[in-house]
C-alpha cells in the first residue's frame, strides 16, 4: 500500500482540545467546555515563555535610529532581545547588553556616537536603550527577538507551535485540564507532559559548533 505522501499533520484548537479532554478520559460538553480548555491553553503558552527560548518565536526586527534618541519602544508582544548589532555603511557591529545598573551609572547619557551598548528594559511594553546616543539618522539596530507565542482565540485557529511540540500541547492541557475537572488524574498527566515538554525543548535547540573563546579587553589586548 502506498503512503500518503503528505507530511502536514497539524491539529486546530477543537481538535486539541478534544484530544487533551481524551488523555483525561473526559468529553467537551458545550461551549464553556471549549472556552475553559482555550483559556487554560493561553495560560500554558505563557508559561512556556518562562520556559526557555522558543526558537520559533525569535525574530529579526530592524530598527533604524534617530539622531540623538536613545529609547526605542518595541511591541507589546516582545519578551526579550537575545542579540543586536548596529549597521553602519553596511558593516554590523555588535551591541553589548548592559543591565539597568549599568545603564544608570553611565556618567554622560547624552553623549553621542556610534552605539556599542544596548539595555533592554522589560516592562508590560519593552523598550531598548543605547548608549552612546545615535549621532546621525541612517543607522540602524538588528535585534533577535523572542515573541510571545500567537493566543488560541477561537476553535478554526490554527496553533503557533511547530509539530515537535504538539505531543507536550496535548499531554500539557491535558494536565491543566485534569487540574480543574479530573485532579485524580493530575499527578499522572504532570509527569507525561513535563517527559513531553523536555524531548520537545531539548530538539529546539541550535545546531550550529559552540565556540569559546576569552574576551582580554580588559588586559588591553
Amino acid at each position: 500500500m502506498a503512503t500518503s505522501g503528505s507530511s502536514d499533520f497539524k491539529l486546530d484548537v477543537a481538535e486539541l482540545i478534544e484530544e487533551a479532554y481524551e488523555l483525561i478520559g473526559l468529553e467537551m460538553r458545550t461551549g464553556y467546555d471549549a472556552r475553559k480548555a482555550r483559556r487554560s491553553l493561553n495560560v500554558m503558552f505563557q508559561d512556556w515563555t518562562n520556559r526557555g527560548v522558543n526558537l520559533w518565536k525569535v525574530a529579526q526586527v530592524n530598527q533604524t535610529m534617530t539622531s540623538g534618541t536613545a529609547n526605542y519602544a518595541m511591541n507589546a508582544y516582545d519578551l526579550d532581545v537575545l542579540e543586536a548589532v548596529v549597521r553602519r555603511n553596511g558593516i554590523d557591529y555588535t551591541l553589548d547588553r548592559i543591565t539597568r545598573e549599568d545603564y544608570l551609572n553611565l556618567p554622560n547619557k547624552a553623549q553621542t556616537g556610534r552605539p556599542t551598548q544596548i539595555y533592554v528594559e522589560r516592562t508590560t511594553t519593552p523598550q531598548f536603550y543605547v548608549w552612546p546616543t545615535p549621532d546621525n539618522s541612517t543607522d540602524v539596530v538588528i535585534t533577535q527577538r523572542v515573541q510571545r507565542i500567537e493566543d488560541a482565540d477561537t476553535l478554526t485557529n490554527d496553533l503557533d507551535v511547530p509539530s515537535r511540540f504538539i505531543p507536550c500541547m496535548v499531554s500539557g492541557l491535558a494536565y491543566y485540564l485534569a487540574l480543574k475537572m479530573a485532579p485524580e488524574r493530575a499527578q499522572g498527566m504532570k509527569v507525561i507532559y513535563e517527559e513531553d515538554f523536555a524531548r520537545a525543548a531539548n530538539e529546539d535547540t541550535e545546531r550550529g559548533s559552540l565556540r569559546i573563546r576569552p574576551d582580554y579587553r580588559a588586559y588591553g589586548f
